[in-house]
């Protein structure tokens, strides 16, 4: 392959301390960006990166890209945002792309969070105003159609915990694992990934969390959708950035940037199948995310490839799972090599960018080792696949299944019915604080079609967290739940 696409540069920080230690998102993305281009070992790559992508963050930039191009001397690259909902994986499958074909020299991938900074600025009681930053990026890359149904909604709103909740109910079922197992199995899960982030220096929380600390509620681990705790959601509030340089192999000889810098993207797939969860048929088997995996695991074997670190993306515990069982991962081998965004932090939309950073200087560091990194968009419903190399393996291959998962799994239209009985298919309780708010019920009735039923009566919300619920029958009328069982 004449330009064949190589990894150079890598960046990566994360900042703690009190208001005035800390950086705003723009300064950590540029000081990520000029340790990735002190990275290189050539500083006048910089002159030929053309394009700079940036996943939008929680952040008010409209371009921090042009920003730090400017300031540090390479103007002339284009800019994007691509706003949430867009793969990170997806930036770097762009890139590798248009360096096959000649379309650009160089790219910049950065991207940054300081929701740590505005949190201290609370706390400390000071006022904190983000750099005001007016000029439009060259382009706007959004993502297409809505992640919800409006019936999932009304009833458990933006937050993706809900939802993972749910289909993780749904997950418990399958495994024929009863509550208080199923609770075991997910802590049991959580301290590996904290005794993980304890080894990791770049890790936000560097604490071991035993598997009970894990799986009991407490004022410090409070409840927020069953069977999810504090300790099973993301980390979002950290002060980390991460950017990534890519150019060709012919201009790296050039640059006579070293060969101890540069790890290669071997194979990449990914799904933008937007389907909201109540309409999946089965909410357990994402049939893009099977798709992209088969199509993953194909190519390597073809190519006599056998990843040996893996980082499969951990939002929620339910993410790790379907990932394991979609790529076949072995239940004795880590799931992931940075402790996962609980304990290591996850950067709202600049998680996947994050760990592939830091698993790039693992592979880096341990050449033999070939690493697989996982990522999701929405409420598990895009997902994308990655496997990186030490040594040139392979050619660079890469795959959108989307529109065959689109012929493939078809939406579950919704109930029109107004009474009558129906099969759970999945559940769970919110919370706010310590105290539960209502239960909710994903819903098959007796047309095979979905709805959700939702109660605040303090006896189906025992019911839903203390008896398992997925796959009984539930009463409704008026379209309001009316008994369970």
């Amino acid at each position: 392959m004449k330009n064949r696409p190589v990894l150079v540069g890598i960046g990566s920080l994360q900042q703690k301390g009190s208001f005035e230690e800390l950086d705003e998102a723009l300064i950590l993305m540029e000081k990520a960006t000029l340790n990735a281009i002190e990275d290189t070992q050539a500083p006048e790559i910089k002159n030929i990166i053309d394009e700079i992508q940036i996943p939008k963050g929680y952040w008010a930039y409209r371009d921090p890209g042009k920003w730090i191009a400017e300031k540090h001397g390479f103007s002339k690259a284009k800019t994007s945002v691509t706003k949430i909902g867009v793969l990170q994986q997806n930036l770097i499958n762009s890139a590798c792309k248009k360096i096959i074909n000649g379309d650009i020299r160089a790219s910049l991938i950065v991207g940054g969070e300081a929701r740590f900074k505005k949190i201290q600025a609370l706390k400390e009681g000071l006022d904190f105003e983000e750099m005001q930053l007016t000029v439009n990026p060259d382009h706007y890359v959004k993502a297409k159609e809505d992640l919800y149904v409006p019936e999932e909604l009304d009833a458990l709103g933006m937050m993706a915990v809900g939802y993972y909740a749910i289909i993780e109910s749904a997950m418990r079922h399958k495994s024929k694992r009863t509550i208080k197992e199923h609770e075991k199995f997910l802590g049991d899960l959580y301290e590996r990934f904290s005794e993980i982030a304890a080894q990791n220096p770049h890790a936000w929380n560097q604490r071991i969390f035993t598997s009970e600390e894990i799986q009991n509620p407490s004022t410090k681990n409070q409840r927020i959708a069953y069977p999810y705790n504090k300790l099973h959601n993301s980390s979002w509030n950290v002060n980390q950035a991460s950017a990534l340089i890519l150019t060709s192999e012919e201009i790296a000889n050039k640059l006579n940037i070293p060969y101890s810098q540069r790890v290669y993207p071997l194979i990449s797939s990914e799904t933008n199948h937007m389907i909201g969860v109540i309409q999946r048929p089965d909410i357990t088997n994402p049939v893009g995310l099977q798709l992209a995996a088969n199509f993953l695991l194909e190519t390597a074997e073809k190519n006599k490839i056998n990843p040996s670190l893996f980082e499969l993306y951990s939002c929620f515990p339910v993410a790790v799972q379907l990932f394991s069982k979609s790529l076949k991962v072995p239940d004795n081998v880590d799931k992931t090599i940075t402790g996962g965004m609980p304990f290591a932090g996850g950067p709202l939309n600049n998680y996947m960018l994050h760990a592939t950073a830091q698993m790039l200087m693992k592979i880096r560091e341990h050449k033999d080792e070939i690493g697989l990194i996982t990522g999701v968009s929405g409420m598990m419903t895009k997902q994308a696949l990655a496997i990186w190399s030490k040594d040139y393996l392979m050619d660079f291959q890469s795959m959108d299944v989307t529109n065959q998962a689109e012929k493939l799994e078809i939406p579950i239209p919704m109930s029109d019915l107004q009474k009558g009985e129906a099969k759970v298919i999945g559940c769970t309780t919110l919370y706010e604080k310590l105290n539960p708010l209502k239960a909710i019920f994903y819903c098959e009735d007796s047309q095979g079609h979905r709805l959700v039923l939702t109660s605040d009566e303090e006896k189906i919300i025992k019911q839903a967290e203390e008896e398992e619920c997925v796959g009984q029958k539930i009463k409704f009328s008026n379209k309001q739940l009316v008994s369970l069982g």
